[in-house]
Formats: C-alpha cells, structure tokens, sequence
C-alpha cells in the first residue's frame, strides 16, 4: 500500500517509540514493587519456586522489582539494551510459568509472553541509532 511504503525510512524512529513506551510501562510497575519492602519482595520472588528455585525468595523479588525499575530506565535512554532486554524477558518467562502454575492458563501468562517475544526480537534487533549504545 502507497502509504505505508515509506514508513521503512523510519525503523530508528519506530524502535525509539517501543523502547520508551516499554520503559516507561516498566518504571510504571516496577518502582512499586522496588518500594514496597521485603514483605513485597519475598511475595513477588515466591515466583521462581514455578521454574525450580525455592531458595531466597527476598533476593529474586528484589531482583525482580530493580530490573523493572532500572531495566525500564536503561530501555529509554538505550544503554546496556541488549542485557536488559535478556534481563526482562527471563524476568517474563517466570512470571508466565507463575501465571501458569497458579492455574491462570494462557489467558493469565499472555501479557507475560507477548512481552517476553517483544524483548526476544528487540534482543536480536538492538536499540537503533537514537540510542546511547549505537553503533
């Protein structure tokens, strides 16, 4: 469509928009959780029990909670991004086997996946030149 053809010009543009939406939608809900205490956390880290760890459960939800926050942050401004993204979506992949193992189904765990393959190609794809890790 004759429309649409030129919008290849943009690709920097358009990975610019996803990697400060998502980050801005991660801040969102990680800072939260970064606040919320070690109460907070161990809640939030009793989810790695779903893929075989049940040791430290304070220590993966803080862990959890600061990749959100900082994670979102370093996104945005596109410094470390291929890291981050790997640190997000294994971040994902827990919190879908968690939708999973609570009995959620698919229809809980989706929002995890679809993030986790969008952070999957971001992976491969990297941040794009309006980045500070460009190349």
């Amino acid at each position: 469509m004759a429309l649409f053809e030129g919008l290849g010009n943009y690709k920097n543009f358009g990975l610019l928009i996803m990697r400060v939406g998502l980050g801005v939608m991660f801040i969102y809900h990680g800072y939260p959780k970064l606040g919320g205490g070690p109460t907070e956390w161990r809640e939030l880290g009793s989810a790695t029990k779903y893929v075989g760890i049940h040791f430290w459960p304070v220590v993966w939800g803080l862990l959890c909670a600061a990749t959100e926050t900082f994670g979102g942050f370093l996104l945005i401004i596109g410094l470390a991004f291929r890291p981050v993204c790997f640190a997000l979506m294994i971040n994902l992949i827990v919190a879908a086997a968690m939708c999973f193992g609570k009995g959620e189904g698919l229809a809980g765990a989706s929002h995890a996946i679809e993030d986790a393959v969008v952070f999957a190609g971001l992976l491969i794809v990297g941040p794009g030149r309006n980045s500070v890790d460009k190349k």
